[in-house]
């Protein structure tokens, strides 16, 4: 199967298929502040990745490109959402029209849409520098996330297999490509090992990509004959994987994503320690179902969700934000306490 048909699939399962309950954010309670001491009209919302500057911590993440004209009007309508409201976003996977010229217009677009946006490029972990700077060059883009995907090959029928030398790439990619590197999970979670490997090589920015969202081993094992059900329930919790890369690797940033259906789990997602939050599915659903200007209102409801939040817990920024105390309960406590990560740390400052 070509990779064109193979991405409309993979948008048609993901609409279809009912996201995870498991993302972990129903673990998270917020201390309660009944002497906030702040106005709504004092909270910011900026925040900062590495040396990229963002307007919100809301972002439209990942989703597609390279199927054809269906995927072009869907990164169109992602585009100028995102214009609309000075929000970053991040293109599919950029190998189809790495490998195909005639597939580059399905990304192209975005640029051409808002072209003094914030832009993120997005290619594999097979790739070389050259298909890296490629796909920069193809949207202009600020940023370039690498994604690991290494479950969902393997349960995809026509999938790879080998997954040697994927480390030594990415850090050439890191060296060479000339903005700043995303590495990020596509829905499995991100370990403390896995984290402090990339650190090693130079990674600064990390998107957990966490399980509990959009099921790429259940929509891999749609489309096969006999179904891998052992990769169907695979993954760290988005909630748990932040908790893991923050006290594994300190010294990087990390992006939240992963079954972010709310202003409130994108809000616990930051006070964990996230500085920005990837949304996908929820921003999908809307411009499928009922067209960009129903994308736009979603997220300004966001945002204002988030101020309403941050207003309740004395949180005037961001960075205050990820300083609110909170406690961890339920499974993701006994994972995190079973891995050796300190919950109280969260609870007592």
């Amino acid at each position: 199967m070509n990779r064109a048909r193979r991405k409309l699939e993979h948008i048609q399962h993901a609409l279809l298929l009912e996201q995870e309950g498991a993302n972990g954010f129903d673990d998270i309670v917020f201390v309660h502040q009944s002497l906030p001491g702040i106005r709504t009209n004092d909270v910011k919302l900026h925040t900062t990745l590495g040396e990229l500057s963002l307007s919100s911590p809301l972002f439209i993440n990942a989703m597609t490109g390279g199927g054809g004209q269906a995927t072009l009007d869907i990164n169109k309508g992602l585009a100028e959402a995102a214009k609309a409201c000075g929000i970053a976003m991040s293109v599919g996977s950029q190998m189809a029209a790495v490998k195909d010229a005639s597939e580059r217009p399905s990304f192209e677009i975005v640029r051409q849409v808002n072209p003094n946006g914030l832009i993120f490029a997005n290619i594999g972990s097979e790739a070389t520098v050259d298909e890296a700077k490629r796909a920069v060059e193809m949207v202009e883009a600020n940023g370039l996330q690498i994604h690991l995907n290494v479950v969902q090959e393997l349960v995809m029928p026509e999938g790879d297999r080998d997954f040697t030398g994927a480390l030594a790439r990415i850090e050439r990619i890191v060296r060479d490509v000339g903005v700043p590197v995303i590495v990020k999970e596509v829905g499995f979670g991100i370990s403390k090992e896995t984290a402090l490997q990339l650190v090693n090589v130079g990674v600064k920015l990390i998107d957990v990509g966490g399980f509990g969202g959009t099921n790429f081993a259940r929509i891999e094992n749609k489309r096969r004959e006999e179904m891998i059900s052992y990769f169907n329930d695979w993954g760290i919790s988005t909630a748990a994987s932040i908790v893991e890369v923050l006290q594994g690797a300190p010294s990087v940033a990390v992006i939240a994503s992963g079954g972010i259906r709310t202003a409130f789990d994108a809000a616990k997602a930051i006070a964990l320690g996230a500085n920005a939050v990837g949304v996908a599915r929820p921003f999908l659903q809307e411009l499928v179902g009922r067209g960009m200007e129903s994308v736009v209102a979603l997220i300004e409801a966001w945002h204002t969700d988030l101020v309403r939040l941050m207003t309740a817990l004395g949180a005037k920024t961001i960075e205050e934000l990820q300083s609110v105390p909170l406690v961890i309960r339920g499974d993701t406590h006994h994972w995190l306490t079973e891995r050796g990560f300190d919950t109280k740390a969260y609870s007592r400052r």
